[in-house]
């Protein structure tokens, strides 16, 4: 190991001071008028930041004086288990504070919002429409996990239980950061529990990750939209909603068109109608910025999570593979039951490694 080099590169703690900062900022923001939950996140990361340093700088003192102990023949065992130890952690540590100071580097506006997940079935047919609810099912059980909320706000069910397409409201901090990467062609492939020789079919589903959007982030005026009331599509008897509550909204400028009829309320389902057009009409802004300013964060991110085919579920070979960074994972039955967090991180991390890369190409 260099220590030499961790040496120098953790030498000062600059974070440090930048947390004290924060801290004297946050306790004088009723006077000042700074916004208390940007300085609040600030302060989250650099009090985090400050602290792996401060764990790092501690275990290059310990790694230096275990490598002076080398020496002393009594002290030489010992020494060697210090060494070993100081070294796997000053490792770890770098390896955590790198990804932490990239993640910020490409840091979304919108990474702390609630999100819109949209799911839609592709090609394959009914098999397709089942993959789509497997896929919901997914995000649902790990929102769950994370201790979010998610409600179906549109959805179009098959006689065989899958969607044609279903949208649904994520609600929590930091929901838009976890799941941003997922949106674009998922694929999968398995034996239908219709086929009856065996052969293995591939169908696929797309998904779309929105940010949430509030009146002030999209000004929506009323002679933009077309309201339209009907009666709800059920699947008969009780089930039919028999009242005109079903809303579809068409925003006129741009052609865009969304519909909700989870609940018997009118005003409910409009209401979730706008949320999900203002993230669209949201979305579409954002892309038409970036593509304007064809920044790092924009271009280069921008691209991976909107790629056709991002992701591949292999069912005979217990086998997911994502093939924007060509990293494969065979736990395809725990993924697919939500546990997607070390999927997540590790697809985040290496897609903006790539980016930077690209970027110092360039």
């Amino acid at each position: 190991m260099d220590i030499q080099n961790y040496t120098e590169k953790y030498k000062d703690n600059s974070a440090l001071e930048t947390q004290k900062d924060l801290e004297k900022r946050m306790s004088v923001a009723h006077q000042t008028g700074e916004d208390m939950s940007s300085l609040s996140e600030e302060l989250a990361y650099y009090s985090t930041l400050s602290d792996l340093i401060i764990n790092i700088q501690k275990a290059i003192r310990e790694y230096i004086e275990a490598q002076e102990l080398l020496n002393d023949p009594e002290m030489r065992d010992l020494a060697k288990t210090e060494l070993e130890n100081n070294e796997k952690n000053i490792t770890n540590l770098d390896e955590e504070i790198t990804k932490m100071k990239i993640d910020r580097q490409f840091s979304d506006e919108d990474d702390m919002k609630s999100a819109v997940l949209e799911i839609r079935a592709g090609a394959g047919g009914d098999e397709a429409a089942l993959f789509a609810a497997d896929l919901f099912r997914m995000y649902k059980n790990f929102a769950l996990n994370n201790g979010w909320s998610i409600s179906i706000i549109d959805d179009n069910v098959t006689e065989g239980g899958g969607y044609k397409e279903v949208i649904a409201q994520i609600s929590g901090k930091g929901v838009y950061k976890a799941l941003k990467y997922e949106s674009g062609v998922h694929r999968v492939q398995r034996v239908p529990v219709t086929e009856s020789s065996g052969r293995i079919h591939t169908s696929t589903a797309s998904v779309a990750i929105l940010p949430e959007a509030k009146n002030v982030d999209i000004e929506i005026k009323p002679e933009e939209i077309n309201v339209e009331v009907m009666r709800a599509s059920g699947a008969g008897g009780q089930c039919v909603n028999r009242t005109d509550s079903a809303v579809r909204i068409t925003h006129i400028p741009t052609g865009i068109v969304v519909s909700c009829q989870e609940t018997k309320h009118q005003a409910q389902n409009k209401e979730k109608a706008m949320q999900i057009l203002r993230a669209r009409l949201y979305e579409k802004k954002k892309s038409e910025l970036a593509a304007q300013r064809s920044d790092l964060r924009s271009s280069q991110i921008g691209t991976a999570m909107r790629a056709e085919k991002i992701r591949t579920y292999n069912f005979p070979q217990n086998r997911i593979t994502d093939h924007r960074i060509k990293e494969s994972w065979h736990n395809l039955e725990s993924i697919l039951n939500g546990n997607i967090q070390d999927m997540l991180d590790e697809t985040r991390h290496k897609i903006q490694i790539e980016a930077l890369k690209e970027n110092s190409n360039d």
